[in-house]
C-alpha cells in the first residue's frame, strides 16, 4: 500500500492570526514585523506582490508602506503560539501520526485513506480549521513528506486547486508536469549553497532531479539529497517524527529597543536571555556544557564607532541551573565588554547540550549540592508555570529594562490575557 503523507500549512501565518481578531486587515497590504521591529518576518500576498522580500529591513520600505498604506504590526509572539497550539490539537484528531515541524506547519499520515477519498478528506480538514480558529490553511498530499511538501506549494500559488493538492490522485504525467515548474531551488532540502551546483550539471527543476541518478550524486554530494532524489520518485525515505527532538544548540538574542552604553544595562539583558536559554534548556530536559555570548554595535550606523565581540564558555561540569549559567556569562560579558560604544544587540547560545538521561557529574561535584540545585530550578518553573509567566525572576534581570525591545503596534494578548479579550456588546 502506498503512503498518503499530508503536509497542512497556514497562510502567511502571523498576518492571518492578527486578521482573526481584527477583520479590518482583511484584503489589506499587512506586515509583521520582527523583535524590536526591526525586519518583515511576514508579509500578506498584498505585500509581497510590492516586492517586499522576507526578512527585509523594516527602514528600507519606509516608503512603499506610506505609498500603498502598509500596516505595520509588532510581532506578538505569545498570541501566534497559542493560535498554533489550537490548530494542532485540531489536526492531531484528522490522522494516525502527527509531526508538528513548525509554528505553522504540520505533517499527518494518512495512509489507508482511498486516493479519491483524500482530497474531500483535505477539504473537510481546511473547513474545520477554519471555522474553530478563523486561520486560512493548504494543504498538500504525497507518498513522501518531500512530495507532500511540494504539493502544498503548487497549492498555495496556484488558485484553481482551492487550497489542496493531492498527488497521489493525479498521474505520473500530470505530476511530472508539475515538477517542471518547480524550481530546484523551492525543493524541500535544497539550500542555497546546493542550487547553483545542481544547475552546473544540468539539474534546473524537481522533474530533473526526480530523473537523476541517485548513486552518483550522493557520492558527489550528500546521502540526503539522494533521500530526496528516492521521495521524489514516490519512495519515502524520511519518516514522521511523532515527538520534537531536543534542540542541539538554544538561542536567544533581541535588538535593543534603545541603544544601551552602560556595563550595567547590557549584563541585565544578559541575564534575561540566559534565563529564558535554561528554561528551554529544562524544557527538553537536558543540560548544557558551553555558553556562548555575544555583543555587538549597530552595522547601519555609519555615524557612530563599530565594535562587536563573543565569547565561548566551557563549563566545568554539565549544567541546567539558570543561576550558574547567568554567573559564567556575566564573567565573559566583563571580558568583551569594551565602553565607550553604543550597543544595539546582545546574544546567548548554549551548546554541547546532551539529554539528562546523559548527565555525567564532574569527579568533584556533590551529590547534594546537585540535588538541590535541581530541586531549586523544578520550583522556579513549577511556579512559573501556575502563577504565570516570569512571576519569579533573578533579580539581576532588573525588572523596569529601559532597554527592553520596542514593539509599538503590537496587538493585545486575545487569547493569552485576559484584560484584553475582545468584549462583544448586546444590542437589544
Amino acid at each position: 500500500m502506498s503512503r498518503s503523507i499530508t503536509l497542512v500549512d497556514c497562510n502567511n501565518f502571523y498576518v492571518s492570526c492578527e486578521r482573526v481578531f481584527n477583520p479590518k486587515l482583511k484584503n489589506k497590504p499587512v506586515v509583521v514585523l520582527s523583535n524590536n521591529d526591526g525586519c518583515a518576518i511576514a508579509r500578506s500576498e498584498e505585500v509581497k506582490t510590492l516586492g517586499v522580500g522576507m526578512g527585509e529591513p523594516w527602514f528600507q520600505f519606509k516608503d512603499l508602506v506610506k505609498k500603498h498604506n502598509i500596516i505595520i504590526c509588532s510581532s506578538n509572539y505569545a498570541l501566534y503560539a497559542d493560535m498554533s497550539d489550537r490548530v494542532m490539537s485540531i489536526l492531531s484528531e484528522f490522522g494516525f501520526n502527527q509531526e508538528i515541524y513548525s509554528i505553522d506547519e504540520c505533517f499527518l499520515d494518512l495512509t489507508g485513506f482511498q486516493k479519491d477519498g483524500l482530497t474531500s478528506y483535505a477539504q473537510e480538514i481546511r473547513r474545520c480549521i477554519q471555522q474553530q480558529t478563523g486561520l486560512p490553511v493548504c494543504i498538500g498530499i504525497g507518498t513522501s513528506k518531500t512530495l507532500a511538501k511540494l504539493a502544498n506549494h503548487i497549492a498555495k500559488k496556484n488558485g484553481p486547486f482551492q487550497g489542496i493538492c493531492n498527488f497521489n490522485a493525479m498521474t505520473a504525467q500530470k505530476q511530472n508536469k508539475w515538477l517542471h515548474k518547480i524550481k530546484i531551488g523551492e525543493i524541500w532540502g535544497i539550500g542555497k549553497q546546493l542550487t547553483p551546483k545542481l544547475r552546473q550539471i544540468g539539474i534546473y527543476n524537481a522533474f530533473d532531479l526526480k530523473h537523476a541518478s541517485p548513486e552518483i550524486l550522493s557520492l558527489q554530494f550528500s546521502v540526503s539529497l539522494k533521500k530526496t532524489i528516492c521521495e521524489l520518485n514516490n519512495i519515502a525515505c524520511v519518516e514522521l517524527e511523532e515527538t520534537t527532538a531536543p534542540k542541539k544548540q538554544i538561542a536567544c538574542s533581541r535588538s535593543f529597543g534603545v541603544l544601551i552604553t552602560s556595563f550595567k544595562n547590557l549584563e541585565q539583558s544578559i541575564t534575561l536571555y540566559v534565563s529564558r536559554a535554561a528554561e528551554k534548556l529544562r524544557q527538553q530536559n537536558s543540560y548544557t556544557r558551553s555558553i556562548h555570548i555575544y555583543i555587538r554595535t549597530s552595522p547601519f550606523n555609519k555615524k557612530e564607532s563599530c565594535y562587536a565581540n563573543s565569547m565561548t564558555i566551557s563549563l566545568p561540569e554539565q549544567t541546567d541551573n539558570t543561576l550558574t549559567l547567568i554567573r559564567f556569562a556575566s564573567l565573559g560579558l566583563r571580558k568583551i565588554y569594551r565602553n565607550g560604544y553604543k550597543y544595539q544587540k546582545a546574544g546567548v547560545l548554549l551548546s554541547k547540550i546532551v539529554s539528562s538521561k546523559e548527565y555525567q557529574p564532574s569527579l568533584f561535584s556533590k551529590k547534594k549540592s546537585q540535588v538541590k540545585s535541581d530541586n531549586l530550578m523544578i520550583v522556579l518553573d513549577q511556579i512559573n508555570t501556575l502563577m504565570g509567566k516570569k512571576m519569579l525572576t533573578v533579580a539581576a534581570e532588573d525588572i523596569t529594562q529601559p532597554w527592553r525591545t520596542r514593539q509599538s503596534n503590537r496587538s493585545p494578548g486575545y487569547t493569552t490575557n485576559w484584560n484584553d479579550l475582545i468584549v462583544v456588546d448586546r444590542f437589544i
